[in-house]
């Protein structure tokens, strides 16, 4: 924990600045030595500093390219004392986002490997192969150190697999959400040497889908280097990933030795493997794979999975096939019964989704969005009990004048086959897609089709009898209980994510289309009781007042969304730039100049709450949109412009009431700046020496580059060529460069400083000053 105390202690530790350059760099290398001073002879250790620059293109958040100079990577070796021709790379990045100590996104991650790379050293047992550990000192400015390292130092190429340490929120367990690509060995490895497992193939392939807005140094190593690893992540309390209150002491210890637990057995594993040496020959297959409760973790093949799942699916609908055809004389009668219970239980589903997405449009429209972001209890008691409500009611319907005075047990046994016909129509659809996550319907096939064999006779009688309730629940105990395991991992990574998705996806949607979805799967065997009990109205009228109660509370602004709570912070992000602005024409002068505080609410409610604080903070202050310039002439550090309606959550003005200064004066050249490229009306941007010389349009046909750099950078050059028609009287292409100062006392302004102290304290507000010029060529 000492090392997590001190890497923190340092301060926010931005690229480019002392704090991650020399103080990081200095404190990580006295740690090094004093490791390297108590290490038994069994072991050589080599320290490398690297301070690479380079470039690249990376299709995250809708494409970009990044440039990155002199930045700094700490890399240690343990080998054997005659060396080891293989190694396996264990990765952590020591660097933090602007305004935050960065405890857990990545400090603690570095900690847990310098006592690993401790433990290690003072072993009497050589190891097969080396240890490469890389405290990289540029993730948080898009994977740039990764980059460095991977295609540029020279002991990247004995890499034969890795190891990747991140944090999606602070402490808890560190969950497994990305391996290879392919080499299920890796799995397996993670599977016998993991002392306390985590992982799911779920997690992966929601992941990978691009639903979150992140992303890894494994894309990094995967993409750039042709390296398989695994991907590992704390997801706990993701409200206060990336603010201020991400601090040690928020750590548990038994989180970091869960973890240091973890790691260092895989990595010792891993270094005495002999498949490390030879993974290419173990290269094929991908694997499904998940944790069973946290105990053990179930790991095999996907193509055995595949077997698998084709053989339940093929036994499920072989046994509905038989009862169709029972007797033969009423198999037209039957299979129209099946269908039509198979059609409404999917009209059922459609129109329960429906109606609860009305609700969380209309709860967005009169700006209660967020309402359950502290109280998570409400989204449940909000859309849940209406996804319940609405799915109860339509079967009850159904039964009431659609299947009037027909078997109760006849239409319960049917309601079963038809939810047992859907999931195994889902689950030969997975599989013929390749998604691992397939194996979710097995469990919801196997078991509840087990369960009918065993209570067949119990199905007959009549009523649904107390002995039938025990016997069918302990049936569906298993995939039940899996289901419950797994959605609370989904909502403990995803709810957070929604206070940092953008203003352009209403988050209220996302979270209800998610309930339904766990909602629809947990009643799917359960909607079957509508029809074999008397009457489901008292459920209907209890979970309608739950409803409609907590409607009314949510409208009534009663569950703010935000909280300043010191044990338990969910604060709300806004990020500030305090920016002057210039407009040059083809000849270089200044057509247009203004200055202001820029200001986005990072989540769909904007700056809505924040008005009643800061008055002047309004929807009046719109940003308008510089049509003729790229990104709407607006200094982005990043091209997240997709994800904002700039209309309704951005304040920009040059009124003098407030914003009174503009222009700043800075040195030129800080350590991050954003450059924009926009090829004017028949022009093309043909090639660039960025990158591998082809340009990456970023979302909307603007070009977009990241530029970051460490101490002591030459001066950024770089050419771009274009294409243009005989005459272009207006020029051939817009230029515009963004300077960002985050730290230092450029860093913010007295008129930003005042305005910040004014923000409530359940916000958490990151501020920097930036200067935007725009040229045209």
């Amino acid at each position: 924990r000492g090392y997590l105390d001190n890497i923190t202690a340092i301060g926010p530790r931005t690229v480019g600045s002392p704090e991650n350059e020399v103080l990081a760099v200095n404190y990580l290398l006295e740690q090094i030595r004093r490791i390297e001073r108590e290490s038994t002879d069994a072991h050589k250790i080599s320290v490398d500093i690297q301070r690479p620059t380079g470039s690249f293109s990376i299709d995250f958040l809708g494409g970009f390219t990044s440039y990155y100079a002199n930045i700094t990577n700490v890399v240690v070796k343990l080998e054997p004392r005659s060396g080891a021709e293989h190694a396996v790379l264990s990765n952590c990045h020591f660097d933090s986002v602007p305004n935050t100590p960065g405890a857990s996104d990545d400090a603690v991650s570095c900690a847990v490997m310098l006592e690993i790379l401790n433990t290690l050293s003072k072993s009497s047992e050589s190891l097969r192969h080396a240890v490469i550990f890389l405290f990289n000192g540029a993730e948080e400015n898009i994977l740039q150190a990764s980059h460095g390292f991977i295609t540029q130092h020279e002991w990247a190429k004995s890499i034969r697999a890795f190891i990747n340490l991140e944090a999606a929120g602070v402490g808890g367990k560190e969950l497994v959400f990305q391996t290879g690509p392919e080499n299920p060995w890796l799995v397996q490895a993670y599977v016998v040497a993991a002392k306390h497992p985590f992982a799911s193939v779920v997690a992966q392939e929601i992941f990978q889908s691009g639903i979150i807005p992140a992303d890894t140094d494994f894309r990094i190593y995967r993409d750039f280097g042709n390296v398989p690893g695994i991907d590992l992540a704390f997801i706990e309390n993701g409200y206060i990933y990336h603010t201020e209150y991400d601090t040690s002491d928020r750590i548990l210890t038994d989180s970091i030795q869960r973890a240091g637990d973890n790691i260092l057995a895989v990595l010792k594993y891993l270094a005495t493997s002999e498949k490390l040496a030879k993974s290419f020959e173990y290269r094929h297959g991908n694997v499904v794979f998940f944790d069973i409760l946290g105990l053990f973790v179930l790991a095999y093949p996907a193509r055995v999975g595949a077997i698998m799942n084709y053989i339940t699916a093929a036994i499920a609908f072989f046994y509905l096939s038989k009862k169709v055809l029972q007797p033969k004389s009423r198999a037209i009668h039957n299979l129209k019964k099946l269908f039509t219970a198979f059609g409404l239980t999917l009209t059922s589903w459609v129109c329960t989704l429906v109606a609860v997405l009305m609700v969380a449009v209309f709860v967005s429209i009169i700006g209660r969005a967020l309402s359950w972001y502290t109280h998570f209890y409400v989204s449940v008691s909000l859309y849940g009990t209406a996804a319940a409500a609405k799915l109860i009611l339509v079967h009850m319907l159904a039964k009431k004048f659609l299947y009037k005075n027909m078997n109760e047990q006849y239409l319960g046994d049917i309601f079963f086959d038809a939810s047992l016909m859907i999931w195994s129509l889902v689950l030969a659809l997975m599989t013929q897609m390749g998604l691992c996550s397939a194996f979710i319907c097995t469990l919801w096939v196997a078991f509840p089709l087990l369960t009918k064999l065993m209570i067949h006779k119990e199905f007959s009688q009549k009523g649904a009898t107390m002995q039938f309730i025990v016997m069918y629940m302990l049936g569906m105990f298993v995939p039940y209980l899996y289901m419950l395991y797994l959605s609370w991992t989904v909502f403990e990574m995803f709810t957070p994510v929604m206070g940092r998705s953008g203003s352009e996806i209403p988050p209220d949607m996302v979270l209800a289309g998610f309930i339904v979805i766990f909602t629809v799967i947990l009643s799917s065997y359960f909607i079957n009781f509508v029809y074999l009990v008397k009457s489901t109205k008292t459920t209907l009228v209890t979970l309608t007042t739950v409803f409609v109660v907590t409607l009314i509370l949510v409208c009534s602004g009663i569950f703010f969304p935000y909280s300043s709570d010191t044990a338990n912070p969910k604060p709300k992000r806004v990020f500030l730039q305090h920016t002057s602005r210039r407009f040059h024409d083809l000849d270089g002068s200044v057509v247009k100049s203004d200055s202001g505080i820029w200001i986005n609410g990072f989540d769909y409610n904007g700056i809505s709450h924040i008005t009643p604080h800061v008055p002047e903070i309004n929807d009046t202050i719109r940003t308008p949109c510089e049509e003729q310039a790229p990104f709407c002439g607006l200094p982005w550090i990043l091209p997240v412009h997709f994800m904002f309606r700039l209309v309704k959550t951005n304040g920009y003005s040059a009124s003098p009431c407030w914003y009174i200064w503009t222009h700043i004066s800075v040195p030129a050249g800080p350590s991050h700046m954003s450059l924009y490229v926009r090829p004017r009306e028949g022009s093309a941007l043909s090639r660039w020496s960025l990158g591998d010389g082809a340009p990456v349009a970023s979302l909307g046909g603007d070009y977009f580059v990241f530029y970051s750099r460490g101490l002591r950078a030459a001066p950024w050059r770089f050419w771009v060529e274009l294409t243009a028609p005989e005459k272009h009287s207006d020029g051939i292409v817009s230029l515009a460069i963004a300077a960002h100062y985050f730290f230092g006392e450029d860093q913010k302004s007295p008129q930003l400083y005042a305005l910040l102290e004014r923000f409530p304290n359940w916000t958490f507000s990151s501020g920097w000053s930036c200067t935007y010029d725009l040229f045209v060529f």
